[in-house]
């Protein structure tokens, strides 16, 4: 089973990303059993939105996770209720809208997929290790595929060894920079500490640097607008073995569009 995972899509920049490369990666890595993306930037990068889930889909995304973003925008409230597809971080207090895990199916194959978010230096919810042994257990016997989405490398980095064996892979996202440190653990888990980002590389994790710069200088609260420069998808390409439910490589890709003119 091939599985291509896309870094967190940001704003319009990020869908025309998107958009641009997927037909180029499935000719470059392809074919992929499932596409699986990290959507709760897809909005002007806040949240989502129905259009834009469907958007998302049409382009063929089979399933997207989300983060903290995910509750910016209220559309996407009734989506998180209603669209199996669009999992939160399932730690989230059980009261939380939503679902924070999915399995979906297709030409007879089966992938779960778990969102789980970090606790260091974000909003102090449930714990992630927790919550995920329980998520897993309802999820036995289909390969699992795990977004941490968490700033710190040491708590995704943890996760992945405490899931080593358990789930086929853990993918962190959030902090929009793919990382070189791709890996099957011992176990027989993919591993990566951050996926990377798709949109505008040309600014600051997505947005335009001008107002991100300003803020660092002023202190002062400035409006961010998403960057459209060095539009590029960053993505990890997974190969699993269904019946083991363990990874056998993982691969890291970065694709970009021609500059507008």
């Amino acid at each position: 089973m091939k599985i291509l995972f896309v870094g967190d899509v940001v704003g319009k920049p990020g869908r025309k990303a998107l958009s641009a490369t997927l037909p180029c990666a499935r000719n470059l890595r392809g074919p992929f059993d499932f596409v699986v993306a990290n959507a709760e930037n897809a909005a002007g990068g806040f949240g989502l939105t129905p259009k834009i889930m469907e958007e998302l889909f049409g382009l063929g995304v089979d399933a997207l996770t989300s983060g903290n973003h995910i509750w910016d925008n209220r559309e996407a409230l009734p989506l998180l209720d209603d669209e199996r597809r669009l999992v939160r971080p399932a730690n989230y207090p059980p009261s939380s809208r939503g679902s924070g895990s999915v399995i979906i199916e297709k030409k007879g194959l089966k992938l779960a997929i778990l969102n789980l978010q970090g606790r260091i230096f974000m909003q102090a919810i449930d714990c992630p290790f927790r919550r995920a042994d329980e998520e897993i257990i309802s999820l036995e016997g289909v390969p699992v595929l795990v977004d941490v989405h968490a700033e710190a490398t040491s708590e995704k980095r943890a996760l992945g060894f405490y899931l080593d064996g358990r789930v086929a892979a853990v993918v962190g996202t959030h902090t929009h920079v793919q990382t070189a440190d791709e890996e099957i653990l011992d176990g027989g888990t993919a591993y990566i500490s951050d996926v990377g980002m798709t949109g505008g590389h040309g600014g600051v994790i997505g947005m335009e640097k001008e107002a991100i710069i300003s803020r660092f200088l002023t202190g002062m609260p400035s409006k961010f607008e998403v960057c459209n420069k060095d539009i590029r998808m960053d993505a990890v390409v997974i190969d699993i073995d269904e019946k083991t439910g363990k990874s056998l490589a993982i691969s890291r890709l970065s694709l970009g569009i021609e500059k507008e003119q």
